[in-house]
């Protein structure tokens, strides 16, 4: 199960990681070298865009328990108007 979701910690990693580039980033910029550090930059948002990538699949997991749970509330909103047992057609009031 620990794969399938996201913990808080690598959650605080991937926002420590996301801040890191910001940083990276800035200053750079204000050393005005951002294009000579694109080798450099590819590298960490290749690294941080995987990691991105797991954790939105990952969060939005839904253990089996939660996926039943949410199919038990989808069918009670839709209704199950099979459970009522008739068969009427528009064509029955008709032959009236």
């Amino acid at each position: 199960m620990s794969d399938q979701t996201y913990d808080e910690g690598r959650a605080r990693n991937l926002e420590a990681l996301l801040r890191s580039l910001a940083d990276r980033i800035h200053e750079l910029d204000h050393q005005d070298a951002l294009l000579r550090h694109a080798g450099e930059l590819i590298r960490l948002t290749g690294a941080i865009r995987s990691e991105l990538f797991h954790y939105e699949v990952r969060v939005t997991y839904d253990t089996p328990e939660v996926a039943n749970d949410r199919r038990i509330v989808a069918d009670a909103l839709r209704g199950d108007e099979s459970a009522w047992g008739t068969e009427w057609k528009p064509d029955d009031d008709e032959d009236s």
